[in-house]
């Protein structure tokens, strides 16, 4: 892969050809344009890593060219301003609008490619920022050693050196947002772009201008495919895009180029795309709603994510892993899980796989109190009563923090006058409170021992 693409935007023919030439020998493509409706015409007809735009030009100047970008796109390309005879002001103006730096004519090769390069690293530790924040929810990989997760670990590292599509599906909350990450990380396409577009969440009034970005009027808005240039494009909810879009999709696949909305010119992109989904999309294959010929093109390879229920082996792993990582990120308090907690929790069903899993850890160290998390906090947090076939979670993370601190104390002192017999004596024992300050609670809480002892 080439070290990145340069727009450069100069009236002198022999300035572009010397621009050329030294950036071409560092392993850069590079395109050049005369003067400001040159320069419009090639960023929209791709988008560059950086621009290295002269100030002077004898139809319109680089400052007005510069404002007119920035309004474009805050994640726009880095630009650098090059001139022999700017001003101080206009220097402060260039770098006002936006443009990473300001050097002065005539150039300096070894100036020339050290502030390229630190533009691009700033570039892409911008997009590194990004993604860290986008991230910060998930795994760095797909957690666990046994051998469902072991091995779905190979099978990413082995497709990640092939440039192919990649399709995976699984159940909500399983982690397809962690995997594309991971696949997209141990690629040699690792250093560009990871872009993340949910599907169902794509505006409802122009949906294709999120995916394949606009024109109007001259104004240029790059959209997610483009963003992903070089890289990695996760699709979310594949099944969610509406055929018109789906037809778009295929074709810009297929021919790796599309037309942006409202746009006449075609964009060139390579873009390796991961879809994801939680149907069964030859399901919606058959009844028409997905498109066949996107499904058999998007299914080169195929991945499917076992629901937890199915890997109980791995829910030690996944509890070090969140009962560490909130309290490092988040402060919470730190608290272990006893054997007999781990025990519950691998007898557990898991409806909502590693996400309910995630959530319930949070729940505990939010709520609970005491260094060690013992069985009956963990049944009081999943809302399981003595003698009670069934296990039904507390939705509680829905709700207000103070409600859902009520919620759970509810919960909890209902269960230990259950398992205490009714008796306040030894419930004051096991939760560790005054009686007196027990019976206060209880009453806040609107639980009548005598009631909850007899049922």
């Amino acid at each position: 892969m080439s070290a990145g693409q340069i727009l450069v935007v100069d009236d002198e023919p022999d300035i572009l050809g010397l621009l050329r030439e030294i950036l071409g020998d560092e392993g850069f493509e590079v395109s050049t344009a005369h003067n400001a409706a040159e320069a419009r015409a090639a960023r929209r007809a791709r988008r560059p890593d950086l621009i290295l735009l002269d100030i002077w030009m004898p139809d319109e100047d680089g400052i007005s060219l510069l404002k007119e970008w920035s309004r474009d796109d805050a994640e726009d390309s880095p630009v650098v301003m090059m001139s022999g005879h700017a001003t101080v002001e206009t220097a402060v103006e260039a770098t006002r609008l936006g443009a990473y730096d300001f050097i002065e004519k005539p150039l300096s090769t070894a100036k020339l490619l050290l502030t390229i390069r630190r533009a691009l690293e700033a570039a892409a530790l911008r997009r590194e920022n990004i993604g860290l924040r986008a991230r910060a929810a998930l795994a760095a990989e797909p957690i666990g050693s046994g051998p469902a997760m072991s091995l779905l670990r190979e099978q990413l590292r082995r497709i990640a050196s092939h440039p192919t599509s990649v399709f995976i599906a699984g159940e909500p909350g399983t982690g397809k947002e962690v995997l594309a990450r991971y696949l997209h990380d141990q690629s040699p396409r690792a250093a560009a772009p990871f872009v993340t577009v949910a599907v169902a969440g794509l505006a409802t009034e122009n949906p294709g201008a999120e995916l394949f970005g606009s024109e109007d009027r001259g104004t240029v808005h790059f959209g997610s495919l483009e963003k992903a240039n070089g890289g990695t494009l996760l699709l979310k909810d594949i099944a969610d895009l509406d055929l018109g879009l789906q037809a778009r999709l295929l074709s810009a696949l297929e021919h790796q180029s599309f037309l942006r909305v409202g746009g006449r010119d075609p964009v060139h992109v390579d873009v390796r795309i991961v879809a994801a989904t939680r149907h069964n999309l030859l399901e919606f294959v058959q009844t028409g709603r997905v498109r066949d010929d996107l499904y058999y093109h998007l299914n080169v390879v195929s991945l499917r994510i076992p629901p937890l229920r199915d890997h109980p082996e791995d829910i030690a792993d996944l509890l070090d892993y969140y009962a560490e990582r909130f309290p490092s990120q988040e402060g919470l308090p730190r608290r272990r899980f006893s054997l007999a907690a781990q025990k519950r929790l691998r007898a557990y069903g898991w409806p909502g796989n590693v996400r309910e899993l995630k959530n319930l850890v949070q729940r505990l160290l939010i709520l609970g109190s005491g260094a060690l998390i013992e069985a009956p906090e963990i049944d009081a947090a999943l809302g399981v009563r003595p003698n009670t076939p069934s296990v039904e979670p507390v939705p509680s993370f829905d709700r207000p923090l103070r409600e859902a601190r009520e919620q759970f104390e509810r919960a909890y002192f209902e269960y230990q006058l259950q398992v205490a017999g009714g008796s306040i004596s030894r419930v004051a024992n096991r939760v560790g409170l005054e009686r007196t300050h027990l019976y206060r609670k209880l009453r806040a809480l609107g639980i009548d021992p005598k009631q909850v002892s007899a049922s």
